[in-house]
């Protein structure tokens, strides 16, 4: 067979390739791991999930998850679909090998400029979701936009619009 029509990889190797880049990138945050915040990848889509957690009231009157939870998951999912992004490209392209991500070989991370929340209702004491859409992206900077929902897609809970400072290569 010649090198024009080289055969496509088995799609269950595309996909451990990709799983494998994923988990690689998620491991490499302690954050993630201490509040909980698993990724759940489609394709190229992502979705962040807070599952719940009595640590994550902030007010146990309510109760509702503290504000500061859903900021730090709101930029969490911001920065791994930044990051995604990224690396989407250099692991389809063959310039990175998703098996050497992890805590100890993390790739740089899109650093946060700034973020702005809107806090649309409280977070109830239930599973949340994320899902973050970048707006612009270039060589040095992006812009990112999430929005956080629990029970409906369409009641999002919080949503919020970040700035990025994008990093070298």
């Amino acid at each position: 067979m010649s090198q024009k029509h080289k055969r496509p990889e088995p799609v269950e190797v595309v996909k451990q390739r990709r799983d494998q880049a994923l988990a690689g990138l998620v491991d490499g945050i302690p954050y993630m791991q201490f509040l909980g915040i698993q990724i759940e990848r489609h394709g190229d889509e992502l979705t962040a999930v807070l599952p719940f957690d009595d640590k994550l009231i902030g007010n146990p009157m309510l109760p509702a998850i503290h504000g500061g939870v859903t900021a730090a998951f709101l930029e969490t999912a911001a920065v791994i679909q930044l990051s995604w992004a990224t690396l989407w490209e250099d692991m389809e392209s063959g310039a990175l090998d998703p098996t050497t991500l992890g805590p100890e070989n993390m790739p740089y991370l899109p650093k946060t400029i700034d973020f702005s929340i809107d806090y649309l209702r409280s977070g109830l004491p239930r599973d949340a979701y994320a899902r973050a859409r970048v707006v612009r992206q270039g060589r040095r900077y992006a812009s990112v936009h999430v929005e956080a929902w629990q029970d409906q897609r369409g009641k999002l809970y919080a949503q919020a619009t970040g700035h990025f400072l994008m990093p070298s290569p």
